[in-house]
Order: C-alpha cells, then structure tokens, then sequence
C-alpha cells in the first residue's frame, strides 16, 4: 500500500538565543511515513522533537530541508492558498481542551465554522454538525452551548468533532489525551479507535506516554533529540525494545508501586546515563 504521508530526512532549526546566536537544530533528518487508515505512535520525552515534527507537517514551522509529501504532493513547496486547500485532508487536534476552543463561540459555531468555509450552506452545515456530536457521543444540546459548560473530556471530544468536519484522510494528535485524568484518556483513546474504525482516517499520535501509544497505535516511532532512534510494530517496540533510550521511556512509565517506580529510574539513569524528564512529568 502506498503512503498517505512521507517525510523524508526532515530538518528544522530555530533561531538561538540572543545576539548572534547560532541556529539550533531541532529536527535532524527525520524519516517516517504513515499509511491510509494507519495510526503512527510519535513518542519521546519533552524537548525530543516530536511536536515540531507534526507542526512541520501543519506548515506552522518552516522546513530547513527534506520532503514532506502527503497524498503525493509536496507540502514543503506549496503555496498559501494550496495549502489552505490541502487544509480538508490533514487536521490537528490539539493538547489542551481548554485553550483549543473560543470560549466566546457556541460549540455549534465552532463546528460550523470549518463547513461554511468549505462552501456547504448553513441547513446542511447545522444537520452536519449534529451528526458530528452524535458520532463524538454528545448530545444535540451542545451546539447551543459554550464550551465552559463542558468538561475537559468533553470539550476535547468538541475538538475531535471539529477535526472531523471535513472527512480529513489524517489527522495529527498533538499529546491530545495529556491534559484529562486517566479515566478519561481511556474514554478519548477509545473513541478515537472507535473513528478510526467507522472512517479509516490515519493519525499520527504525538505522546510522550509510551503506554497511551502502545494502545492506540499500529506503528511505534521512537524520537530523540531530533532524531528517530527506534521504529517498527507497536507491540514490539514498545515490549521488546532495542534502543536504550527505548528501553528509558519504558522504564519511566508510571507504576502505582512507589518502590518499584524508584526502582525503575534509577536503573534508566544506570542504563542511560541520566535522569529522564517524561517519568517526572
């Protein structure tokens, strides 16, 4: 099967701090690439890169060098207005449900909004976005209300609608379940399958939670330092890893033992040569 997306040895750097500062590179000739209906797991620790890499492919961060290629265009080259329109294929759902929503706006203009910019008529936009809170499992009722009237569970379910709008073929998950308690990542995680399922759209799932990207993702891709480290199928990476920072973020994650979870970091700092900042997030 053909990939829906490409990126091929990707480098971005940003200006350094202050007067005359060298440029640091951020991303350092990264490969990946994410089939039709696939979820690839992006997961490293903060500071690894990985954001960068999905804002890159958003067009929100200007690209040093390499290719970046979606459906088979080079989104690297095109114009604004092209992009705009490549807009309906590739959306984002962002980390944090309570910035990511005007909270001036009704949930049903938030939802309309991407529709009505699409050319579709207020009557087939409002019926659309009922169908839209139905298939996110909230009720009818929540067009007419503001997003302060929501949980933050339920408002990311509002932004997992939005992305959703326009029958995009990926959607970038920006650490979308990080903000809400556990519970409730369980119940976001499980609808996102649950879409993936109904619609065959791809994601790439950026998460610093290798537990969280073990569950939902086919693929595992393992960033360091602007760099990928590791990569292959989920249930391997994430069981039987190879690289030691792998073996790291395993390590790290959380266990409800404190003596254990003791244990556990201090043998990544044995094996890595450091502490790791994912296990104290």
């Amino acid at each position: 099967m053909n990939a829906l997306l490409t990126v091929e040895d990707l480098r971005v750097s940003f200006p350094g701090k202050g007067w005359g500062a060298r440029r640091v590179e951020v991303l350092r000739g990264v490969s990946l690439d994410i089939a039709p209906g696939e979820t690839l797991g992006l997961v490293g620790e903060s500071g690894s890169g990985k954001t960068t890499i999905g804002r890159a492919i958003l067009g929100l961060v200007p690209v040093q060098s390499g290719a970046i290629t979606f459906g088979g265009e080079r989104l690297d080259r095109v114009k604004a207005r092209r992009r705009r329109q490549l807009a309906r294929d590739l959306q984002v759902i962002f980390q944090d449900p309570y910035t990511s929503l005007n909270p001036s706006r009704t949930i049903g203009d938030t939802l309309s909004e991407p529709l009505l910019g699409q050319g579709i008529g207020s009557r087939e936009a409002r019926l659309r976005v009922g169908r839209l809170l139905d298939r996110v499992h909230l009720p009818a009722d929540a067009a007419g209300r503001l997003p302060r009237e929501f949980s933050g569970g339920q408002r990311q379910r509002v932004a997992i609608a939005r992305a959703l709008a326009i029958d995009p073929k990926l959607i970038v998950c920006d650490e979308p379940v990080s903000a809400l308690d556990l519970t409730t990542q369980k119940t976001v995680l499980d609808l996102l399958l649950e879409i993936q399922e109904q619609t065959g759209v791809a994601y790439l799932f950026v998460s610093h939670d290798l537990a969280v990207v073990r569950f939902v993702s086919h693929r595992v891709a393992v960033i360091h330092r602007g760099e990928i480290v590791e990569s292959g199928q989920a249930a391997t990476v994430t069981t039987q890893p190879r690289h030691p920072y792998t073996r790291g973020l395993l390590l790290a994650a959380p266990v409800a033992d404190v003596a254990e979870q003791r244990a556990r970091r201090q043998a990544f700092e044995l094996e890595y040569g450091g502490p790791n900042r994912t296990a104290e997030r």
